[in-house]
């Protein structure tokens, strides 16, 4: 029997005024926002189309309701539409809401081989991921940035949260609206709120940014409240009579306790960079050594002052691509801080936490340990003997738990690569080779190279990019056996965790903070490439073999996993593989087998 696979080509939707944001809710749990292309109109065409497997398409739409003598209220509806009632081109109504939608289907079979099986199935075997409950609870990471013209809030936005650009008002005065919820295309996993700062032009800025922290406060649903807060203020020079506070910053400063509570909040010196160089200029010595103490005297001490010595958390940074910094610093912070505010039980991932790590695109550490906390939560757990896999097939387990790691990276993956059969299958037959020696491993045998690649798999042929197994390879045999009848089925999870886990760290040193810039299967199959001809794949395969698990009241399983994925050495493979990778256009995408 057949069923058709639906294809979406584009769409648009027309529904007033107030209608503020449009999502189309994707297969794999993600949202992808839809562009606005004028006052109630909102559009896409997608270059690579979008493909369902169920009968439906939904959207969220986010309106703004006026209310008499009340601030705006937010009011998200969910719309849906049967694709079978669509002729392409035609206007389909949902009360107010008007929607186009271009789309073709094609007839694939309902009962595929097991090597066959689509990967458009949001929870594969009926496993449903955990990472769809914590992004049903907070879909984006919710962030007020705050900051004066020309403060270098579009530099730090863009690099922290690998965007091609924030949005923000650094560059046109008066224009930064701080009710509006401003969604990056490239990065739909954050929500940013932009104000201006409190300088004179800008009159009592701090009662509007005062007003607009404290109804976000009363929200009632977690994923409407405030997250974090970055107070922007450059580094000022005072030799050239720059200040580093108005006063109406002064001002915000010294009713900031009553009004910030517990929301996490970062003070963030920018333009550290004009500083430096200024000192390099006018002092002798050490530059650094003189810099930390220029701004702990003349940016940390006076903020300190009204505050009333309270201890604040401050990063300086620079985003001149010549002298970057800080970046790393204010990610980590900022993380650290949102999982201390909003994790109410040390064994539970929390929802605001998870946004948090998956939003920012600058610290993979901070992803790993987000993935490793959404695997302990539920799946991870006593992989050895999990109630939750009982009676489900090993492609089942590993399906949902290579969801929920790709969702916790959150790579601007627009085309669905990183959750594709291809991608899935690849990962399948290295996890395969830990059941062999690596003397006896065929697939291997001739890649000898250390961190690099040799043999007849090259990193870079002249046009193409070859993988080590051929189009078509059947999986192993035993991805289709029940999870409870394999033997050390616990080698084949910790395999499969691990070496995914260093795949997409290898990915995100090549591609995860380029912004804007949409992954593509040639970066893919060379980081898959590079981490499968290291002998960092080996060390951890060899590593996995020789585990022996006993059953405690601890889980070794996942204290192993955590030593392997985090191992003190990490960032040192990840540098040599990366560098032993031949320069190449990663934009260039190519199909999986050439």
């Amino acid at each position: 029997m057949t069923s058709p696979l639906w294809q979406l080509s584009s769409i648009k939707l027309r529904g007033g005024k107030d209608i503020e944001s449009v999502d189309l809710v994707l297969g794999d749990v993600r949202r992808r926002p839809i562009l606005r292309q004028g006052e109630g109109t909102f559009m896409e065409r997608f270059d690579e189309r979008l493909s369902f497997a169920t009968d439906q398409l939904s959207l969220e739409v986010r309106r703004q309701k006026k209310r008499v003598f009340r601030a705006a209220e937010a009011i998200t509806e969910s719309v849906t539409v049967n694709f079978s009632e669509v002729q392409s081109g035609s206007v389909i109504k949902r009360g107010k809401v008007h929607i186009t939608l271009e789309v073709s289907s094609q007839s694939v079979s309902n009962n595929p081989a097991p090597d066959q099986r689509s990967h458009l199935a949001a929870t594969p075997g009926g496993l449903k991921p955990t990472t769809e409950e914590l992004i049903e609870q907070c879909p984006r990471f919710r962030i007020l940035v705050v900051g004066k013209t020309g403060a270098g809030k579009s530099s730090l936005i863009n690099r922290v949260f690998g965007v091609k650009t924030a949005g923000v008002a650094d560059d046109k005065p008066g224009e930064a609206m701080i009710e509006k919820e401003l969604i990056s295309p490239q990065n739909d996993r954050f929500i940013l709120h932009d104000s201006r700062g409190f300088e004179p032009a800008e009159g009592r800025n701090y009662d509007t940014v005062r007003s607009f922290i404290e109804a976000r406060k009363k929200e009632r649903h977690i994923k409407d409240q405030l997250h974090a807060v970055w107070f922007c203020f450059p580094v000022p020079i005072i030799e050239y009579g720059e200040r580093l506070l108005e006063d109406g910053a002064e001002t915000f400063l010294e009713q900031s306790n009553e009004a910030l509570g517990n929301i996490p909040t970062v003070v963030v010196f920018t333009k550290y960079d004009k500083l430096l160089a200024h000192i390099e200029v006018v002092h002798e010595g050490d530059p650094e050594a003189e810099a930390k103490r220029y701004l702990q005297t003349h940016c940390v001490e006076p903020i300190q002052k009204f505050l009333k010595d309270k201890a604040i958390l401050h990063v300086a940074v620079s985003s001149n691509p010549k002298c970057e910094r800080g970046h790393d610093q204010l990610t980590k912070l900022t993380y650290e801080r949102v999982s201390e505010s909003f994790t109410s039980q040390s064994d539970m991932v929390s929802a605001v936490p998870f946004a948090a790590a998956g939003a920012q695109r600058m610290v993979p550490r901070v992803k790993i340990e987000s993935s490793i906390n959404v695997g302990k939560q539920r799946y991870w757990r006593a992989l050895a003997s999990s109630t939750n896999f009982w009676g489900f097939t090993m492609l089942d387990c590993l399906g949902v738990i290579h969801t929920d790691m790709i969702s916790a990276w959150n790579f601007y993956d627009p085309s669905g690569y990183l959750s594709s059969k291809e991608f899935r299958d690849l990962m399948v037959n290295m996890t395969a080779e830990v059941d062999t020696s690596t003397e006896s491993s065929p697939a291997s045998a001739n890649l000898t190279r250390s961190d690099t690649f040799s043999g007849p798999f090259p990193l870079m042929a002249a046009a193409v990019v070859y993988l080590p197994f051929a189009a078509g390879l059947a999986l192993v045999r035993w991805i289709n056996e029940s999870y409870q009848r394999l033997q050390n089925v616990h080698q084949k999870f910790m395999a499969y965790i691990v070496d995914l886990t260093h795949v997409l760290d290898i990915l995100f040193a090549l591609k995860g903070n380029e912004g804007g810039k949409k992954l593509t299967r040639r970066a893919i199959k060379l980081a898959f490439n590079a981490y499968y001809a290291s002998s960092w794949k080996g060390k951890v395969h060899d590593s996995i073999r020789q585990f022996k698990h006993t059953i405690t009241d601890r889980d070794e399983i996942i204290e192993r996993i955590e030593a392997l994925v985090l191992a003190s050495g990490r960032e040192i493979h990840v540098t040599s593989v990366v560098e032993g990778i031949q320069p190449v256009d990663l934009e260039k995408d190519e199909e999986w087998y050439c």
